[in-house]
């Protein structure tokens, strides 16, 4: 840890792994999707051939160096990075998921920033909302609340339709 090639060592290993184990479950259909982002995992499974717990302690298996912490599903809804995903009985709906922690405090308009270090987070939260595979519902409430928080800092929110 803290070289500057840690990371890219981190990934090259993470890649050997799931290609080496995680595969094998995607293959006899044990684990239906797998999404890795950094070292955040998404893991859907088929209760009829697997469980939580089995799937856990298979990837804490494969390394004993390597310690996997399980998030289960609560009230049929998963939070991965920042999508909420909703299970239903015959399908899954998907929200922008924001930690309890999330406050919508920017720079503010007023500031000597630039504009560019002003927008950034609209950039980001605009994008966001635009790529996410979300309901046009969904989309719509985003919207309302990236405005809401414009206008909270300042922002004349024409700028934002622009």
């Amino acid at each position: 840890m803290g070289s500057p090639i840690s990371g890219m060592l981190a990934e090259i290993y993470l890649q050997y792994l799931e290609e080496t184990y995680v595969k094998h479950c995607l293959e006899n259909k044990e684990i239906t999707y797998y999404k890795r982002y950094v070292d955040d995992i998404l893991i859907i499974f088929d209760q009829n051939k697997t469980d939580e717990h089995t799937i856990h302690n298979f990837m804490n298996y494969v390394d004993k160096h390597l310690e996997f912490k399980m998030s289960t599903e609560e009230h049929n809804v998963t939070n991965y990075l920042d999508l909420s995903i909703n299970r239903n009985t015959n399908n899954m709906e998907l929200f922008i998921y924001r930690k309890p922690m999330y406050i919508d405090i920017t720079i503010h308009f007023s500031s000597n920033h630039t504009y560019g270090h002003k927008f950034a987070p609209f950039n980001y939260y605009i994008n966001r909302m635009l790529i996410m595979p979300i309901s046009e519902q969904v989309r719509k409430q985003q919207w309302n609340k990236i405005l809401t928080m414009a206008r909270n800092n300042g922002f004349p929110t024409q700028l934002l339709h622009g």
